[in-house]
């Protein structure tokens, strides 16, 4: 079989000593459950081969391919705020890097493949309901137009693998722009290893930031880039409804991308103290969290590079503060433009007016008196935009309907004051407001069906998601109200 992957493996070269060498455990018998045909094409791969049975044996770690070279990545991180020196690749192996038809470097990893040595007893396997999970949902982010790490394959293993109770095992083949980590700057500067924190940062800013390379300060700008990224990363999650679950350290990229999807889920009645995830008592990670959480993980990063920012301590500090302070700012200017292009009131250049604002604001409180249905609420509310006479669907979704009639009647005043044509309105509306997200009991119905062999929904489900924004007749139950999930709990998958 012709090597299926042009491997060109800078992290392996480049940084030696920053991971271990691992190499995926063999199992007993493989099974393809998908290929994502047109990541595949994106990277410049065959579909047609990622599908045969020698690929599939590859996926499941049953050889390793051509020109790979098999890592388990170094990094420590803050774990719901309690700091961990070594942490590290316990169930994912790197296999190495592709450069795809854009011409960007993308990590192919294997997650679910054995131990590696840093497992800390773990068996370094992912059963298949949270392999499928991250499946959808990263896929959905990508189609949502949200940064994310990809799924180019899903295999099954053919062995069981122990949780609560015995489940299938399975392996996601993963894609991503890295799998650097606030925590693997973490792992080095918790060790004091300045010179490897710098050297990291030398292959961050030249492979995620290169137009950082000739700046006078470029691990200030390094800083400064990352946080750009992370304001406007959640800024999108929240714009959609999502909550991350489990945003430690070592789980936030420094290339800007959405990684690692355990305990996560998507809203369906807004709540900004919306938790999913069963290992988040105290509700750390909430849905209205994590703006907050991200500044806090970008201090650790910041307080990293410290060293990296001059020889002058307090003069360091001062600049790292500095950069720190413009996060909320930052965060609060994609918030809101995105959300006043839900309500149908962006400006010309996609500006938020501080009026405008207020009113997309106050739209929020009462969806969370009502506890309205966030995805639907914005989605309906296009076609109110459209026809004053078009209420009934936006407005059968709050409990307190008289709040939503007054908020209505000053936004379509607003609308009006703007001259813009209702319909056209409309358009740029359902542009922005998904009609289709992976609505957790489609997810956890999936999820079912495959455990018990059946993996259509699976492919229906990833079909539907694949075109959020359209309407898909034929699939309009996927966009109706879900039934209760009260109590509702997601799991990592450990």
């Amino acid at each position: 079989m012709p090597a299926p992957f042009p491997f060109d493996n800078s992290y392996a070269r480049d940084l030696p000593g920053f991971y271990a060498p691992a190499t995926p455990t063999p199992v007993t018998a493989p099974g393809l459950v998908k290929v994502n045909a047109p990541l595949a094409e994106e990277l410049g791969l065959d579909p047609e081969a990622l599908a045969t049975p020698d690929a599939v044996e590859m996926f499941a770690g049953q050889h390793v391919p051509e020109g790979a070279e098999p890592i388990a990545l170094a990094y420590a991180g803050h774990q719901f705020g309690q700091f961990t020196p070594q942490l590290g690749d316990g169930r994912a192996i790197l296999l190495g890097e592709v450069v795809d038809r854009a011409g960007r470097r993308r990590d192919i990893q294997l997650k679910g493949s054995g131990p590696t040595p840093f497992s800390r007893r773990g068996d370094g396997r992912a059963a298949l309901g949270p392999v499928l999970r991250e499946y959808i949902v990263s896929e959905a982010m990508a189609a949502l137009g949200i940064p994310t790490t990809r799924a180019l394959a899903a295999v099954t293993t053919g062995e069981p693998v122990l949780r609560d109770r015995p489940l299938p095992g399975a392996v996601l083949a993963r894609v991503a722009a890295s799998h650097i980590r606030i925590g693997t700057f973490q792992f080095f500067a918790a060790r004091k290893a300045t010179d490897a924190v710098r050297q990291l940062a030398d292959y961050t800013i030249a492979r995620h930031y290169p137009e950082l390379a000739g700046a006078p300060e470029p691990y200030l700008a390094l800083l400064n880039g990352v946080i750009g990224r992370q304001a406007a990363l959640v800024a999108r999650w929240l714009l959609v409804g999502f909550i991350h679950g489990v945003m430690n350290t070592d789980n936030m990229s420094v290339s800007g991308e959405t990684i690692d999807y355990g305990p996560c889920a998507f809203m369906d009645a807004y709540d900004p103290e919306t938790v999913f995830s069963s290992i988040d008592q105290m509700g750390r990670y909430a849905y209205g969290n994590q703006p907050d959480i991200a500044h806090w993980n970008l201090a650790r990063l910041a307080e990293c590079l410290i060293p990296l920012l001059g020889e002058d301590k307090e003069a360091a500090i001062a600049a790292a503060n500095g950069a720190l302070k413009e996060f909320p700012a930052r965060f609060r200017a994609a918030y809101h433009s995105g959300l006043v292009a839900k309500i149908g009131l962006a400006g010309p250049d996609g500006e938020a007016s501080e009026e405008d604002t207020t009113l997309a604001l106050e739209l929020l409180s009462v969806m969370a008196a009502s506890k309205a249905d966030f995805t639907l609420t914005f989605r309906r509310l296009g076609a109110l935009a459209a026809d004053p006479e078009a209420a009934g669907p936006v407005r059968d979704l709050f409990l307190d309907r008289e709040a939503f009639d007054a908020w209505a009647t000053r936004w379509r005043g607003r609308l009006a004051a703007t001259g813009r044509d209702g319909a056209a309105t409309r358009a740029a509306m359902d542009r922005v407001n998904p009609l289709f997200i992976p609505r957790n009991h489609l997810v956890e119905q999936v999820i079912a069906s495959a455990t018990e062999g059946d993996f259509a929904p699976f492919e229906t489900l990833n079909t539907v998601l694949a075109h959020p924004f359209e309407e898909q007749p034929a699939f309009a139950a996927y966009a109706g109200l879900p039934p209760s999930m009260a109590g509702y709990q997601t799991f990592c998958g450990t």
